[in-house]
Parts: C-alpha cells; structure tokens; sequence
C-alpha cells in the first residue's frame, strides 16, 4: 500500500514587529521590556506598537486563567514596561546628550527629521516638563524627543525627573487600562483585533492634530510674509 502523507501546517516562525499579538506571542513579558526600551531609546524603534503592545499585555494579563495559554502575569508586565521605558528614555538622552545633533542628523528617515521638528518645538512650546511628559503619549515623538533634549542640552535632573514621571503614567495606565476592560469584558481576547485597531487610531489623534496646526501656522507665517 502507498504510504498516505498528511499535509503538515507550515511552522510559523516569522514575527510581526509592527502587530502587539505576535510580539507578545512571540516574546512574552521580555518582549515588552525590549520593544520599550527600543521604542523609547533609539531612533530604529519609533514604528514598533507601543501603545497597542501595552494596552493587549493588560488584556492578556486579565483574559482567562493563569495556565491558560497567552496569559501574562500583570506584576511582570508592568515591571518590564516600566523598566524598559525609563532605561531607553534615559539611554535616547545620553546619545543625545554626548552625540550631539549629529544622532539625528545622520538619519535618512523623513518621519524621525520630522519627528525631531515636531519635538524641538514641543519643547520649546511648552517647557522641559511638560513636553516630556506629554511626548509619552505621542507616537515618533516619544523616540525622538529624548535624543533632542539631550542634544538641547535639558538639565539631567529635570530630565529623568519628568521622563520618569511620564514613564510611569503611560506604561502602567495603559497597561491597567487594558487590564481593566479584560477584567469587566467577559472573553474579551475575541475582540482583540478591533480593540487594537482603535487604540492604535487614538494614539495617532495627538500626531494628526499636530500636523494640522504646524500646516495652519506655516500657511499663516507664509501669508504674513
């Protein structure tokens, strides 16, 4: 008799580093701790989803039970957060810092020039502080703007001071919110595709919004002029 051969599923083996369920699949709570420090240190890593990632890892730390496969333990997933936002924040400051403006001025990439623009003027809008708390929240601008207050020379005390505060706020609010509505959302991992969807959409509102208003006061320094 012939030998039947079954179809054998291919292995997957590739990983999606711009999609959080794969990373998380792929890396577990590690793979949160590298995507943050990326994300938030060097300039390679401001396309990694570190909103969505954060949010989902709250999702998978709330959906089933602890032997179930994909959870994650919530007091790792926020200790990775954290410690892999405020050392790659901290790490973007000292190559600024001692690298000066050429760190971004060797960069090819048209999003991180912009990038550097829009965290430049953030700065200068609306002081140390402040810019860096909210530039957390502010994807591209949250990789680029620790290079620059280094480069800007931002007094390191005020610095880690504020990205610390900022730091904390987003990872563990984002990573608590996740875990909230998967706590309070019966088998909420069967919408985790739209969820993320939406997260990703709110966290691109504070870019679109600055676009338009950097549009609005070129076209009106242009008809001044």
């Amino acid at each position: 008799m012939t030998p039947v051969h079954q179809a054998v599923p291919p292995l997957q083996l590739a990983v999606n580093i711009l999609d959080a369920q794969s990373l998380l699949a792929a890396f577990g709570t590690v793979g949160i701790a590298v995507v943050m420090f990326a994300e938030t240190g060097l300039l390679i890593g401001f396309f990694l989803p570190g909103d969505s990632l954060l949010f989902t890892a709250g999702l998978l730390c709330a959906g089933g039970t602890a032997a179930a496969p994909g959870h994650l333990s919530l007091p790792w997933v926020l200790l990775a957060a954290v410690v892999g936002a405020l050392a790659g924040a901290q790490t973007g400051y000292l190559l600024g810092r001692r690298a000066g403006p050429a760190v971004l001025a060797r960069t090819k990439s048209r999003k991180i020039t912009e990038g550097a623009a829009r965290a430049s003027d953030i700065l200068e809008k609306y002081g140390h502080a402040k810019a860096i708390v909210l530039a957390r929240f502010l994807p591209i601008v949250r990789t680029v703007l620790n290079p620059v207050a280094g480069a800007l020379a931002v007094p390191a005390r005020t610095f880690t001071l504020w990205q610390v505060l900022g730091g904390l706020v987003w990872t563990v609010g984002l990573v608590l919110a996740g875990y909230g509505l998967g706590a309070s959302v019966p088998n909420v991992d069967r919408y985790l595709l739209p969820i993320i969807a939406v997260i990703v959409i709110v966290s691109l509102i504070p870019v679109a919004v600055e676009l338009l208003r950097s549009r609005r006061a070129h076209n009106t320094d242009g008809g001044e002029a």
